[in-house]
């Protein structure tokens, strides 16, 4: 006999079929004992009513690996409409210790801490692995959307011979008695595909050494980045984002509708047309509405992003706004500046609901602007040379965008902390499990 999955059971009614998976929890009831079972695809209520089954599974512990063979009988109030009549269980792995976690509550008590320090059993809350699968979806959504534009998809190592951004926050490790750095970005790898396929893509983890310890940072993340070429300026990489976006969007919606159900989450509209500012004018209305003084700073902080994604939705009725121009002293080496305003780079960020969820804009593509931006902050063009060859020998105008995985599902989700949907989360304090 063939296996089938939970919410395959009332497809299967009036007939025998088999189950496997974990006994979630039982409970009596007069002469009967109800078995919950749950497998990947949900719960099915298992009907025990012999003397004999009814000892067998009273000794078992919850999160008992089982196969269950029975009759499949239509039932109201069971999940999904059946459940399983004259079963007989078979097991396949006994625990060796209830689980430290209450999986059987249809939302987790737990703090945070446990569910970290417990994760492999933790996931396996159907609230928990949800996040995970919206996570999936988004990528399948992502990939669909720049590979509709002609994108190539492309991997890149992270081991690298120097920085991407700086030296202050990488990771140093011993390369066979040489000094190397976990990287911080595909940025230059991706760069230098573009003199290669003209538009790339890249879904893999970075490794950023900060020393934050707060709800929106980690130290190991997964970052979705795209590159292309052959741009005008900035604004053409910031369409491509949108459609990054909407495609993440699309795909959580047509692939993971159960999830999205489950944890009753809005997924958002991605206009056409998503609405933009410049990062000084949204200075200027955040100190206007505020009365702090925030004109002149260098950066945003989390509370403007937040005040930002309040006046996207009050002023123009979306969940995302862009925000443009930043000063060039807050982005990297190989930002192009604005040809009118030097001091103000072709850069981007895109907010999402109150929280920055991508990076990204023009970069240089001369070689005589790389060699003049690296001496301009004293860096050595030698330490780049790989780097370089790419736009020695003719780069196109290009850009591109980087988006946090972690940060998307958290914003749809309403996770109050960017670990409750990081699969083994690495920050300052956390390198197991």
């Amino acid at each position: 006999m063939q296996r089938v999955l939970t919410n395959q059971l009332s497809a299967q009614i009036g007939g025998a079929v088999r189950l496997a998976g974990r006994i979630q929890h039982r409970r009596e009831l007069s002469r009967l004992v109800f078995v919950v079972l749950r497998d990947a695809a949900g719960l099915a209520q298992i009907v025990v009513e012999d003397e004999a089954t009814t000892a067998q599974v009273a000794e078992l512990l919850p999160e008992t690996v089982v196969e269950v063979d029975g009759q499949a009988v239509a039932a109201q109030q069971a999940p999904g409409g059946a459940e399983v009549h004259a079963p007989t269980f078979r097991v396949l792995a006994l625990p060796a210790a209830a689980p430290p976690i209450e999986l059987r509550r249809p939302e987790l008590k737990e703090q945070l801490p446990t569910l970290l320090d417990y994760a492999p059993v933790a996931l396996r809350h159907p609230r928990k692995r949800a996040a995970f699968q919206i996570a999936a979806a988004s990528l399948a959504g992502y990939r669909a959307g720049l590979d509709a534009h002609g994108f190539t998809e492309i991997q890149t190592p992270k081991i690298v011979a120097s920085a991407t951004e700086s030296g202050a926050n990488v990771f140093e490790l011993d390369y066979f008695g040489r000094p190397a750095f976990l990287a911080q970005s595909p940025q230059f790898y991706k760069q230098i595909m573009v003199g290669v396929f003209e538009r790339v893509y890249e879904v893999g983890p970075v490794f950023r050494a900060e020393p934050h310890d707060t709800p929106r940072h980690l130290a190991e993340y997964v970052s979705l980045d795209a590159e292309l070429g052959f741009i005008g300026d900035y604004r053409d990489v910031m369409r491509f984002a949108r459609d990054a976006v909407a495609g993440m969007a699309e795909g959580a919606r047509a692939r993971a509708a159960e999830a999205v159900e489950l944890l009753g989450v809005e997924l958002p509209d991605v206009p056409e047309e998503v609405p933009a500012v410049d990062f000084t004018e949204a200075q200027e209305l955040i100190e206007r509405d505020t009365g702090k003084e925030v004109v002149g700073e260098p950066d945003l902080a989390p509370a403007h992003e937040r005040w930002l994604g309040e006046w996207a939705r009050r002023e123009h009725g979306s969940d995302f706004v862009f925000v443009t121009g930043f000063p060039m002293v807050k982005r990297p080496f190989y930002t192009h500046p604005d040809p009118e305003r030097p001091e103000v780079s072709n850069s981007f960020d895109l907010i999402f609901r109150g929280l920055e969820l991508i990076t990204g804009g023009q970069r240089l593509h001369r070689y005589e602007d790389y060699v003049a931006a690296l001496a301009a902050r004293g860096q050595s063009i030698e330490a780049y040379d790989g780097y370089l060859q790419a736009f020695r020998y003719g780069m196109p105008p290009h850009g591109g965008f980087a988006i946090g995985l972690e940060r998307w599902v958290a914003r749809l989700t309403g996770a109050s902390n960017i670990r409750e949907t990081t699969l083994f989360p690495r920050d300052l304090n956390r390198l197991s499990p």
